[in-house]
């Protein structure tokens, strides 16, 4: 983020162009997406969780005007970190319980002389007793919903983004190599799972989380148990580890043990398709349209059932953001967006990469430490 780079990297030029376009004088940023995106800085632990919910009485604020200088809005015990990490300097401090951050950023506004102008708050994650009370200080402004807007804006990267993504997928690619191999029969869920989170943890990331689980496993997100790996299991893992606030986020496929002639098979075929979904991400590409092709073409290789997600963005705070590569999306991917592939049909074979959207050289691998070209054999 900010701190790790010396400057912000976020998006600031496409900001300021889309809120021209849109006529938006100021957005006030609620979410963990937004709120750290612009913030330059991310919350961990217990301040973390009060960027999520829409009901929680210690809710932060970015309040960012065009023309003016950004103000953080925020509680005593959120301050001090903002002091140390974020790049914005401004910033006004609220008392915890007994005071709206929502009235100190009404203040903000009028201060600002922009208490009758068009303003973007998220309608997502403004709780409905929020937005009436946000009309009520603010009656003479426009008040709109700016979530696609931000959508919009995130999803093309700065140079310092997508280096901060790189180093995201290097960590967890190398948490990957150190556990992955070493797994035995006999080794549980639970076990190897927490190994792969300490690994992350020593090596920097502020938090990770995901799922690893046995292909005998049919409750494939229902946490790692006490099964335990036999020979010849599929290990399917799917993790992020966010280093500075921005993700690694890989899905790599393992055997324990050697794997057999008709496994190894499967997976080739599932490599294929997940290569040649990867090659369809080019500036122009209709999201649902890469969708499509990844979902025909397991169908095509006897797959039976449909693919739920072949892809989605990337970004600060959480991994999964616009653009979705699903069947009602109409987005048209764009140079400079990062996306995660994970075309699969099915709870094992699972595999997924990041790649930047390029216009003259096709998409760009983010996390090529760990090589797909043969599944990873375990023990």
């Amino acid at each position: 983020m900010a701190n790790a780079f010396g400057k912000i990297i976020a998006n600031v030029e496409r900001l300021h162009r889309l809120m021209d376009e849109e006529g938006v004088s100021a957005i006030v940023a609620r979410s963990g997406k937004n709120f750290t995106y612009l913030a330059g800085f991310a919350y961990p632990g217990t301040l973390a969780r009060h960027l999520e919910f829409p009901d929680s009485p210690r809710e932060v604020l970015l309040v960012w005007p065009r023309n003016s200088e950004p103000v953080l809005v925020l509680n005593s015990y959120a301050a001090p970190l903002a002091r140390r990490d974020s790049w914005l300097e401004r910033i006004e401090v609220v008392d915890d319980y007994a005071e709206s951050p929502y009235e100190r950023a009404a203040d903000v506004l009028r201060q600002l002389g922009l208490a009758d102008e068009t303003v973007g708050f998220e309608k997502s994650y403004v709780n409905a007793n929020r937005w009436e009370e946000i009309g009520r200080l603010l009656p003479r402004a426009r008040i709109v919903d700016c979530t696609e807007l931000m959508d919009r804006v995130r999803w093309i990267k700065t140079p310092e983004e997508v280096a901060a993504l790189e180093a995201g997928a290097k960590l967890l690619d190398e948490a990957y190599l150190e556990v992955l191999p070493t797994v035995r029969p006999g080794d549980t869920e639970r076990f190897v799972h927490s190994r792969i989170i300490e690994s992350c943890l020593r090596r920097g990331a502020n938090w990770a989380h995901g799922i690893l689980n046995s292909g005998r496993n049919t409750v494939g997100y229902g946490g790692e148990s006490d099964m335990a790996f036999e020979a010849g299991d599929i290990i399917r893992n799917d993790y992020v580890a966010y280093l500075d606030g921005y993700p690694g986020h890989q899905s790599r496929t393992v055997c324990v043990g050697t794997p057999s002639d008709e496994q190894q098979r499967t997976y080739r075929i599932v490599l294929d398709i997940y290569r040649a979904t990867i090659d369809r991400c080019v500036p122009g590409a209709r999201t649902a349209d890469i969708y499509h092709f990844a979902n025909d073409s397991f169908h095509q290789a006897g797959f039976q059932g449909n693919v739920a997600l072949a892809g989605h963005g990337v970004g600060a705070w959480w991994h999964q953001q616009e653009p979705y590569m699903v069947p009602s999306s109409n987005r048209i991917l764009e140079e400079g967006m990062v996306v995660a592939l994970e075309p699969h049909i099915g709870p094992v074979w699972h595999l997924q990469d990041m790649v930047l959207v390029t216009k003259d050289d096709g998409p760009r691998l983010l996390s090529p430490l760990m090589s797909t070209d043969k599944m990873l054999v375990a023990g």
